[in-house]
């Protein structure tokens, strides 16, 4: 009797995943560069790195279509007091970096804030009609009630705009580690690049793919298991990366947040446009 049951429920488990499998939309995974930051010191991007070294770094969102939903993973910035301060090159408004993959700012049905940093968070309220989804615990110690500044990491435009949305119900907060927000695209936490930021991996047809976005800054800091320089803890932030390369299905489908060279090693379709596959 107790093999019997064993059998029924194993039955059950594997009926449940191939489910769960059957109903996660074929998604496409797209990083999207819409500006670089020149000669940016590489000790802030990999700790114990060389004080002399520089790189191109890439500024970029993430895309992710299938199902009927047009997902971005972040939104990039684009208010000129950014633009004044940090000098891109190349720069062009994360709504229109989107576009060249296809999709219009207004088609965009979501965007997942991986962290309240400017250059990612910035952009939300260029993609009028998306849902925007932040951990709870990442809002509540950067935000106050009326949009207030709690927190030093967030930019005081970011937090206001924060606010807004959620008065307008566009805010979703995420309640925690390893969430399927959305059939197919689970985030998880524990990089602690901020307090509460997170990542995300995608469901393919190619495999599962992890946007890493800052918890993860270059391809360099997973090759050399070396955290990234800004972390509020080394060790959360290496455990993460550890976590990464049992989440992915391959190591070539984990995407650091800054690296360029993710648009050599995924050179199509082009034009600042890479699909992970």
């Amino acid at each position: 009797m107790r093999t019997r049951r064993a059998f029924l429920v194993a039955v059950a488990l594997c009926t449940a995943s191939a489910s769960r499998a059957q109903t996660s939309p074929a998604y496409e995974v797209y990083a999207v560069r819409y500006a670089t930051l020149p000669g940016f010191p590489v000790r802030g991007l990999i700790a114990g790195a060389d004080t002399g070294r520089r790189l191109d770094i890439a500024m970029a969102v993430w895309l992710i279509r299938g199902g009927g939903r047009n997902v971005l993973v972040d939104a990039g910035f684009y208010r000129q007091k950014f633009l004044d301060r940090w000098k891109p090159a190349d720069f062009v408004k994360p709504s229109e970096a989107v576009a060249r993959a296809g999709v219009a700012p207004g088609d965009v049905t979501d965007i997942i804030i991986s962290h309240v940093h400017w250059d990612h968070a910035d952009g939300a309220d260029l993609f009028p009609n998306a849902r925007v989804w932040i951990q709870r615990d990442e809002y509540d110690h950067h935000v106050g009630p009326n949009g207030e500044v709690r927190d030093r990491m967030i930019d005081g435009d970011v937090a206001r705009m924060f606010a807004t949305l959620k008065s307008r119900g566009r805010l979703e907060e995420i309640a925690g580690d390893a969430t399927e927000i959305i059939p197919g695209i689970t985030v998880f936490t524990g990089g602690k690049h901020t307090y509460g930021s997170q990542y995300a991996s995608v469901r393919t047809p190619a495999g599962t793919v992890v946007i890493a976005s800052d918890n993860l800054y270059l391809y360099e800091n997973l090759d050399q298991r070396r955290p990234i320089a800004q972390t509020l803890d080394s060790l959360s932030n290496l455990r993460a990366q550890e976590r990464m390369t049992k989440l992915a299905s391959s190591p070539r489908f984990i995407v650091p947040g800054h690296d360029p060279a993710v648009f050599i090693r995924f050179a199509t379709p082009g034009n600042g446009v890479a699909r992970i596959r």
